[in-house]
């Protein structure tokens, strides 16, 4: 496996762990490249999309709540 870090910490921030001192101290390290916030959102809609095939339709609702915001964001931008 070899893993993008900005998927990787896309999934931190999906299912928590970290606190926001963390991220902080990650940005500050090494900073996302630029338009990450955007690129979040498609990242966690993989990992949820990958969940709601695994286990079920608990995870619909959030799936199509990305998908609304994802394509908000294509449209606004």
């Amino acid at each position: 496996y070899y893993g993008d870090r900005e998927s990787d910490i896309a999934m931190t921030k999906l299912f928590g762990g970290f606190g926001p001192e963390f991220y902080a101290a990650y940005q500050e390290s090494w900073p996302m490249e630029p338009g990450y916030e955007n690129r979040l959102k498609l990242y966690q809609l993989y990992h949820i999309l990958n969940h709601l095939n695994l286990f079920g339709s608990a995870y619909l609702g959030r799936a199509m709540r990305l998908i609304r915001d994802i394509n908000h964001t294509s449209t606004a931008g």
